[in-house]
């Protein structure tokens, strides 16, 4: 039985010598990711350092095929440069799938101990042909006028 092996970096097969495609550059421009942050200040206590953030996340399906969504992995940095990484199945409980020209929508929450800091990370995606691909969530502000 001849092993087969695969270059991660190519993504070429060394059996067939087939240059497969790169499903994140086929991909990264047919979903889009927007999001919606805003500062909860009932749940907040800047005196004690506790400043409540609600987001609200929308991913687009510009692509023909429908695709779910299997984990999440996020980079938050708070205004001190403190990093800290999430990463985990799905997203709010859910594991989606969201068809061609369709949506998914979310809103959760993510507290910093300092008034601004920064979220951005990715989604692992699944196609129904059991192919992984990444998508990226850009960069967002979280910003309180609120200070300690």
């Amino acid at each position: 039985m001849k092993s087969k092996t695969i270059d991660s970096e190519n993504l070429i097969s060394q059996d067939s010598k087939e240059k497969r495609p790169n499903l994140n550059s086929i991909y990264s421009g047919l979903f889009s990711v927007k999001s919606t942050p805003k500062f909860i200040a009932k749940e907040s206590d800047p005196r004690a350092n506790k400043f409540v953030f609600e987001y609200t996340i929308e991913i687009l399906n510009k692509a023909e095929t429908p695709a779910t969504l299997t984990e999440r992995r996020w980079v938050i940095i708070d205004g001190n440069g403190n990093r800290e990484e999430v990463e985990g199945p799905g997203v709010v409980g859910e594991t989606p799938l969201i068809q061609p020209g369709e949506s998914f929508s979310y809103t959760s929450f993510c507290p910093l101990r300092t008034h601004w800091g920064t979220m951005e990370g990715s989604y692992k995606m699944q196609t129904q042909d059991g192919e992984f691909f990444d998508i990226e969530i850009p960069r967002f502000f979280l910003v309180s006028s609120q200070k300690r």
